[in-house]
């Protein structure tokens, strides 16, 4: 090739590249401070993800005051907690998802409770056949507890007392010791809101 060739012309040198000055790193975000803040220390909740520059001194000090859960209540701490444990996601009942636990035969009751036996739907009518079938064996006595028995004395029934009959016996003592009808007397306004207590119970127990 010769030297007074047109390609010549068009070789262009490279300069020699200039040493890159190394980046600096970002002043500390402490008010007053002019040191390199290279150590990060969290904004705060509902700031997860952002974070402060500090230098080593100052990102000690704001650590030793950081509270995460600063203005929350106690109940509403005990609650972030107790949701921390799955990671912040819904949760439902073990082997019953949530079209299920919708369904007019799911019950929170206790298996068994006279109360859930009178929620599961019976439209053809199979359960009552069964019970009223001829020669079948007459439905064991629920066992009564302890305040269950309890409410049947303060209602002066036993446990063997209908549903009815226990409605039209609430109805006779609310309207016997009512406070319009009592006339004042402590101990019947008392009494008044133990038959109210006592029949509430029996209610949620399902013997009426």
């Amino acid at each position: 090739m010769k030297l007074d060739s047109k390609y010549f012309d068009r070789i262009r040198t490279r300069r020699k590249r200039e040493q890159e000055a190394p980046p600096q790193a970002p002043t500390c975000q402490w008010d007053g401070c002019d040191r390199p803040g290279v150590h990060r220390a969290p904004v705060g909740r509902n700031a997860e993800g952002q974070f402060f520059l500090f230098c080593f001194e100052h990102v000690k000090d704001y650590n030793k005051g950081y509270n995460y859960f600063s203005g929350l209540s106690d109940s509403e701490i005990a609650r972030y907690q107790k949701e921390a444990i799955t990671g912040h996601r819904p949760t439902w009942t073990i082997g019953v998802n949530k079209s299920a636990k919708q369904s007019p035969l799911h019950s929170t009751s206790r298996s068994g409770s006279a109360a859930s036996f009178n929620r599961v739907k019976d439209p053809f009518g199979f359960v009552r056949e069964g019970q009223g079938a001829a020669g079948g064996a007459a439905q064991p006595m629920r066992k009564v507890k302890t305040l269950e028995a309890k409410a049947f004395d303060t209602m002066g029934l036993t446990a063997s007392a209908t549903a009815a009959e226990i409605k039209s016996r609430y109805k006779e003592l609310v309207k016997k010791h009512h406070p319009d009808a009592n006339g004042g007397d402590r101990g019947s306004e008392e009494r008044f809101r133990a038959v109210i207590q006592a029949y509430q119970l029996l209610k949620q127990s399902g013997f009426c």
